[in-house]
């Protein structure tokens, strides 16, 4: 499938994305590229084969108890900072 400028164009607006003339061609073949895979996957039988709607569509979610697993190792953490002052890691100024 091949398509014409003026959707190229279009389709470019709703993306959002400033193209010139000449990146509209370059994107206008990916594009045609893009629905041509698409075109060969729509080849495939999929005769029988039950609509998937998830990896797994029989899994479900086991509820756990909900309680606070990290917490209270601050001086682990700070250890790995390249600079600290008391509790607090200090980084560089970036404004002035």
């Amino acid at each position: 499938m091949s398509l014409d400028l003026a959707t190229t164009r279009r389709i470019a607006k709703l993306a959002r994305i400033g193209l010139d003339d000449q990146e509209i061609e370059a994107v206008r073949a990916q594009l045609g590229g893009i629905l041509g895979w698409i075109e060969i996957l729509d080849e495939v039988d999929v005769e029988g084969v039950p609509p998937m709607i998830g990896t797994s569509t029989n899994a479900a979610l086991l509820p756990r108890e909900d309680a606070v697993t990290d917490g209270d190792c601050q001086d682990k953490v700070l250890s790995n900072a390249p600079d600290r002052e008391g509790p607090f890691f200090t980084v560089p100024k970036v404004v002035e």
